[in-house]
């Protein structure tokens, strides 16, 4: 019986649904994206943390533990590079996608040192999905004899982490890839796809050794390990978005550059770091992602080699080497540095549709006279007008420079947007109008330790603002007032972002007078009720504001 459709089928209800129409289905929770839009090292880990206190999951989606995230809570420094940063929060479920790769004894030497550390109660809030590949010892030998073979043949190697990133998401595509539910399953079964699959590699590497009996009890130990913690990730995503309100928040790895089709190939990683691989990485719809913070520092830097064309191979490379402490990591190696790139910036944007900008380590630039921003790229005297893919092009591109004058002053007390010197501001909203960030979300984070603003600021429950100390640390009562972080606009006022400050019951009268007739507006800088007499409107973008947040 022939199953074709005619050209009007799909206006016949009886092709939706047996004969009825289906249900209009909501779309359900946003998750809140959280990316690096350079070449890794932003501070993402930093940005996460601060929405992490206030998010019920926090997941990874791609990558594996190539990547390194700092977390200072009271004082103490937690480093995860396969583990969610969310991991902290007691209070959140935190998931490894069925995107990531997971080298399992790398899993729990890092759940040991930071068990070490004061984390715990871990493996009732870690969730990993039963569809993520699994990266072997061997994975991370022959990324090694990789990069010994490219130096030799080529002079030069992509100087990955050797973490076995690489070989592991080879094997993923060429459909050879053992994942997390095999190993759960027939275990004989898992061990002679196991054996063969090293014999594929020994026989591409003849001086590779793999002790398989050995490597195969340990694994066996390891599934006993992980089963309670084994879900099928596609199925808890869905039902984290289309059951009750919750605030989701994805940890991207990586960064916009080093994405494996839009980064600066082949010096990039083996996955993708920018914001297509959220929906690829946990199996979601992209109507479900909803704000996506691109972070950048307020200079670049990268780990390794490829090109790097605002690179300063000088004086002001080893000093921002020097004040930011540019070493990674999860490598230890010394990063390279050069002025900021607003044409990458530009390029990641247009990839990822950042709603905000996470400016950070402003700080740095506090001791320069004057600040270079790269611009525009030239080649042959000419401008181009896109980010090149050929990177032998991009080796040669010639940086336009624009010069701003520094402000020569500590902005690492600075607790409001006035306070930051007028030069400094100049220079945060030189970058942001050249990114082309939407104006309806012209917004800059003020993060974290050496960020911007030196402090992290939050609204507690009364509206007023809480300061909290550039180790993490704040007081418990202040905790549980705490609403979420905060961003902060050109107008210098504070605004809660929708991806923290979740569904809050509003209380029924105005926050300023106490009235409970006439309350129809929500202040736009720190959302609590207001009636028409306590609120006024901004006349440059018209958003309601209350009295005690007085627009200037």
């Amino acid at each position: 019986m022939s199953s074709s459709r005619s050209g009007n089928d799909h206006h016949n209800p009886i092709f939706a649904s047996g004969g009825a129409k289906r249900p209009r289905v909501e779309s359900g929770n946003k998750v809140t994206v959280v990316l690096g839009a350079q070449w890794g090292d932003e501070g993402k880990g930093k940005v996460v943390d601060l929405l992490a206190t206030e998010s019920d999951i926090v997941c990874r989606c791609q990558g594996g533990n190539n990547a390194g995230h700092t977390v200072v809570v009271e004082g103490t420094e937690y480093d995860f590079h396969l583990l969610p940063s969310g991991i902290i929060n007691t209070k959140c479920v935190s998931l490894i996608g069925n995107g990531v790769v997971v080298h399992l004894p790398g899993l729990f030497e890092e759940i040991d040192k930071n068990e070490k550390k004061g984390l715990k109660g871990w493996e009732k809030r870690l969730v990993i999905s039963d569809r993520a590949h699994i990266v072997f010892d061997f994975h991370q030998a022959v990324d090694g004899m990789q990069e010994v073979q490219r130096q030799a043949q080529e002079g030069k190697n992509i100087g990955t982490t050797k973490k076995g990133i690489g070989p592991t998401y080879s094997c993923k595509a060429s459909r050879t890839g053992l994942r997390i539910c095999d190993l759960l399953a027939d275990f004989k079964e898992f061990s002679t796809k196991f054996k063969n699959l090293a014999q594929q590699y020994q026989s591409m590497y003849p001086a590779l050794k793999v002790d398989v009996e050995g490597e195969l009890k340990k694994l066996k130990d390891y599934a006993e390990r992980i089963r309670p913690m084994v879900r099928d990730g596609i199925y808890f995503m869905y039902d984290a978005i289309h059951g009750p309100q919750k605030k989701i928040l994805v940890e991207g790895a990586n960064a916009a550059l080093l994405d494996i089709d839009f980064g600066t190939y082949p010096f990039v990683t083996s996955s993708n770091c920018t914001v297509g691989g959220v929906c690829t990485g946990l199996g979601i719809p992209p109507a479900n992602i909803g704000d996506v913070y691109g972070v950048s520092k307020a200079y670049t830097t990268r780990v390794g080699i490829g090109a790097f064309p605002t690179e300063q191979l000088n004086s002001v490379g080893e000093l921002l080497q020097t004040r930011g402490h540019e070493v990674g990591v999860t490598t230890g190696r010394k990063r390279r540095c050069g002025w900021l790139d607003l044409v990458i910036l530009r390029y990641a944007h247009m990839i990822n549709g950042f709603t905000a900008i996470a400016l950070t380590k402003l700080d740095i630039l506090d001791v320069l006279d004057e600040i270079k921003v790269g611009i525009a790229y030239k080649l042959n005297g000419k401008r181009i007008p896109h980010f090149p893919a050929n990177m032998e092009v991009l080796h040669k591109v010639e940086v336009e420079y624009e010069t701003l004058p520094g402000w020569k002053t500590d902005t690492s007390a600075a607790r409001k947007w006035n306070d930051l010197p007028p030069k400094a501001q100049n220079y945060i909203r030189f970058v942001e109008n050249h990114i082309g960030v939407p104006k309806k979300t012209k917004n800059l984070l003020f993060n974290g330790t050496r960020a911007v603003m030196g402090r992290i600021w939050k609204v507690d429950a009364e509206g007023k603002c809480a300061d909290v100390d550039n180790q993490g640390a704040v007081t418990p009562a202040s905790q549980q007032l705490l609403k979420g972080q905060t961003l902060i606009g050109m107008d210098g006022k504070l605004k809660k972002t929708k991806a923290v400050s979740g569904s809050v019951t509003a209380p029924s009268a105005c926050a300023v007078c106490q009235r409970s007739s006439g309350v129809r507006t929500a202040c736009s800088q720190c959302d609590r009720p207001a009636c028409p007499t306590c609120t006024q409107q901004c006349s440059s973008c018209s958003s309601p504001c209350c009295s005690v947040c007085t627009i200037t």
